[in-house]
């Protein structure tokens, strides 16, 4: 399909050269992303779930279908299984699939497809048949929505050897991000903050479908610098770090905000350089603790940088339960204030935490502090 200027006269318009960054959403960045990519490459399309004519339930496909024609945007069967399957038969006839799941849980019945098929046939064929699908998923919370449609579910996907990770919390790295997936000759798991659909933020100033995407896979931005402590977040929870970390000023804590941008590569060398410095570590994520991506960074950090850190690694997640009903959900997620109380234990005073150990405990038995991280 030949695709001209008009393809784009539903999407963002690129701005007019001296004028200012274009403020737009990043349900707005990647629905211009898609646009760019489909220009640039007519082996890219673009289908899934109401994807066509609706334009997707976020509306973050809206008028792709139009402005490209249904062989390039096109709804398919509620089969998510079927979806991913028929991305592996195009990718192996050579087109560029960009799939998507409509909500995070969803994507569950497909999981046999994405384990077995997706991310090992690279392997499986000892590297003569690669797969450049890209599956979108609008994941996590803070949207009031219920049980699979609101969930975390990275860990899964991280956990999977041959998949890549991605998860932006920025309008501009909603564009880059998804531009480089696109251009991936191996899987990527495209993980969308739902509740940032609506965020603000600039285009990259070169965004269009001939700019050259510089490689942001396995490279973690800190989006703010400080002395005393490192918070490590990712997709909607930057945003909290970043809240957190101001609020922490009052306390007289420095706090340093690094966002992974990617879970898979994981960037060890900017994360573990931060932790070095300020000797402390917080990780922020809505997915519940216990086996989380957490738990992988706060090895890591231990492995990697165990004789600069002055606390343990502690965790700020969410409740190891099923996501619960809408008037709950600011229960079960991460806010500001629990960041604060994790940066509060992080044993400023360099006293034992002994508030674990039972009370019988000779370490119970000594002055409780006074200092804003003790044991009192």
């Amino acid at each position: 399909m030949t695709v001209t200027a008009a393809a784009h006269d539903g999407g963002i318009p690129a701005p007019a050269p001296g004028t200012a960054p274009q403020q737009v959403t990043m349900s707005g960045a990647i629905n211009r992303a898609l646009r760019d990519a489909m220009t640039a490459d007519t082996d890219v399309v673009v289908f899934g779930e109401d994807v066509g004519t609706l334009g997707g339930v976020f509306r973050v496909t809206d008028g792709i279908a139009r402005d490209f024609g249904p062989d390039r945007c096109f709804d398919t069967p509620l089969a998510e299984a079927g979806i991913v399957g028929f991305a592996v038969g195009m990718a192996m006839a050579g087109f560029r699939p960009v799939i998507e799941m409509q909500f995070d849980a969803f994507a569950f019945p497909a999981f046999e497809q994405i384990a077995s098929h997706v991310a090992k046939m690279r392997n499986r064929t000892q590297g003569r048949v690669n797969l450049p699908i890209v599956i979108r998923i609008p994941f996590a919370g803070g949207i009031g929505g219920v049980e699979h449609h609101c969930d975390s579910s990275e860990a899964y996907y991280a956990h999977t050897p041959g998949l890549k990770v991605v998860t932006p919390a920025t309008v501009e790295d909603a564009y880059t991000l998804l531009r480089e997936a696109i251009n991936d000759p191996d899987p990527v798991i495209f993980m969308e903050p739902k509740r940032l659909y609506w965020s603000k933020g600039s285009l990259p100033e070169d965004a269009s479908p001939d700019a050259q995407i510089a490689s942001s896979f396995g490279r973690a931005a800190v989006r703010r610098e400080g002395i005393d402590v490192t918070l490590v977040a990712y997709g909607p929870s930057v945003d909290v770090a970043m809240q957190a970390a101001s609020a922490a000023m009052g306390s007289g804590w420095s706090v340093e905000v690094v966002d992974l941008r990617t879970l898979v590569p994981f960037d060890d060398q900017t994360v573990v350089a931060s932790v070095r410095k300020t000797g402390r570590c917080v990780v922020v994520h809505e997915a519940q603790g216990f086996a989380g991506v957490g738990a992988e960074i706060a090895a890591r950090v231990q492995e990697r940088a165990f004789h600069s850190l002055h606390a343990p690694v502690l965790r700020v997640a969410g409740l190891d339960i099923p996501y619960p009903p809408p008037k709950l959900e600011h229960l079960h997620l991460p806010g500001v204030e629990r960041v604060l109380d994790a940066i509060a234990r992080l044993q400023w005073d360099d006293q034992a935490d002994a508030l674990h150990l039972p009370e019988s405990s000779p370490a119970c038995d000594s002055p409780a502090s006074d200092s804003k991280g003790g044991a009192a």
